[in-house]
């Protein structure tokens, strides 16, 4: 399914104009299959305003320090779909579609990751277990949100249905 983008910009002179309105398509990855992946938005850097409303250019999936990103994710329900016939190449395509994210992720615990951001998250529909370290796990429903510190967490769709979520992410400086 598409996504429409639509975005605003200002003039030399101050005044504001819508710049974009377009269709998104998702991106996807056979190494998850069922994940849908819409990057709206982001920028590796703060913004300055006014701007033209151009759309900035990223370097991986995860913003680096004081980057953002704002996105669409349908996540469909745990064990969807058959594992790649070819992992090698599956991972060499998430490494090109979603830099960073392979990255991310736990070597011994597949599903946990961490990054170095703070996550704004919206549940649009359906159901999202969040789990993290010590094994506990929050469900969530539509309209619940998370705000996830930089923390290492897992997500599962243990529900028979796609989970639609909005996520924000603002990049962050661990010390």
């Amino acid at each position: 399914m598409k996504r429409r983008r639509v975005a605003t910009g200002q003039t030399a002179n101050g005044k504001s104009l819508i710049v974009a309105d377009e269709s998104i398509e998702p991106l996807t990855v056979a190494l998850a299959p069922g994940l849908e992946c819409f990057p709206i938005w982001g920028s590796d850097r703060a913004v300055d305003l006014p701007n033209d409303g151009s759309k900035p250019s990223t370097s991986s999936w995860f913003p680096p320090e004081r980057g953002f990103r704002f996105t669409i994710l349908t996540i469909p329900p745990d064990g969807e779909g058959a594992p790649p016939a070819d992992i090698q190449a599956a991972l060499a395509e998430a490494a090109e579609k979603l830099p960073g994210m392979i990255d991310a992720m736990d070597a011994e615990l597949p599903h946990m990751h961490t990054t170095n951001t703070v996550d704004f998250v919206v549940v649009l529909s359906g159901k999202l277990w969040l789990e993290v370290d010590d094994g506990k796990e929050v469900e969530l429903s539509q309209g619940d949100s998370v705000i996830q510190n930089g923390t290492r967490h897992a997500w599962h769709n243990r529900s028979s249905v796609p989970c639609q979520i909005v996520s924000a992410t603002i990049g962050a400086r661990r010390s």
